[in-house]
């Protein structure tokens, strides 16, 4: 459930009932009708944006970077967020608050070289004021670009990612990687600031993220298909993933890292276990080793999840 629109007395949805791919539905009361007002070709819905006033007018997704969708029809706060939007291209917008006449809005922008940076527009005068960053101390020109990358698992199933490179990277280099899996499982990577990976690369390491077969985003069936397959299937999408790197003559073979937290640190642990001529070294962080000992030592707080 997103909003209820009052003026068509519909309510808006993000559902994957009748479609592996999630899509936004407005439902009229009075009629019954049902009808999809957008879904996307390869990933679900993030989010869905709406006005002051519950009307929607756009929904956002990850495919590789960050998209906004816009839907048709007149809308103020769209017309605004198109206009933010194409003076930062390449930029995450993520409006924050307005002023009661809709004159000001404050609002963030961000990448994957960019922690945040808070401005204010004030639509009357055209003007964009900035109110402060995040990580001031840090020169952003140091920082490396997070790139979507895809690859193709054993068995054909295709498996998105980001690699993010030193930024004095030259094309033919081989250089050490991490490999960094996500935790969850039921999570995903996502193109963005991430300051341990900026941490990583600017030490020299490549770092490696992958959206393995359970990762959610990417339909239901994608999830669907990591069932019972902790340290099968899961995992050979990973190990795939760094002969994929290493074919193509970006990673030392020799110098190959794995790290992950949560589930990553369980897949740490296998692959340290299954392919241990793959890695020079691994780090587990609060990783799971037994599941049955997880499961039995659930703290209260997470008892809705078991």
């Amino acid at each position: 459930l997103v909003s209820y629109d009052k003026e068509s007395n519909s309510l808006i949805t993000v559902e994957n009932v009748d479609h592996d791919l999630s899509g936004v539905y407005r439902t009229n009361f009075r009629t019954g009708d049902r009808k999809l007002i957008y879904r996307h070709d390869v990933v679900d819905i993030d989010a869905v944006l709406t006005d002051d006033e519950s009307k929607v007018y756009g929904a956002t997704l990850m495919d590789g970077y960050h998209t906004l969708i816009f839907f048709k029809g007149e809308n103020e706060t769209k017309d605004r967020i198109k206009k933010l939007k194409s003076l930062f291209p390449g930029s995450t917008i993520s409006p924050s608050a307005e002023s009661d006449d809709s004159t000001k809005s404050t609002f963030m922008v961000s990448s994957d070289i960019n922690p945040g940076i808070h401005y204010l527009y004030d639509s009357t005068s055209d003007s964009l004021t900035p109110l402060g960053k995040y990580w001031g101390s840090i020169d952003y020109s140091n920082l490396s670009f997070m790139e979507p990358i895809a690859f193709k698992s054993r068995d054909g199933t295709t498996i998105h990612g980001y690699l993010t490179l030193p930024i004095n990277y030259k094309k033919g280099d081989k250089i050490p990687v991490v490999v960094n899996p996500h935790g969850g499982p039921w999570a995903r990577d996502r193109w963005g600031f991430n300051p341990e990976i900026q941490y990583l690369a600017n030490k020299g390491y490549g770092v490696f993220q992958m959206n393995f077969r359970g990762s959610v985003g990417y339909g239901r069936k994608f999830w669907e298909c990591s069932f019972k397959e902790w340290g099968k299937s899961m995992q050979d999408d990973i190990t795939d993933g760094v002969y994929w790197l290493i074919n193509e003559g970006i990673a030392d073979s020799n110098r190959i890292a794995i790290y992950g937290a949560s589930y990553g640190g369980y897949a740490t642990l296998a692959g340290l276990t299954f392919t241990p001529d793959l890695y020079a070294c691994g780090v587990d962080y609060v990783g799971v080793s037994n599941i049955f000992t997880l499961l039995e030592t659930l703290p209260p707080y997470w008892e809705l999840g078991r």
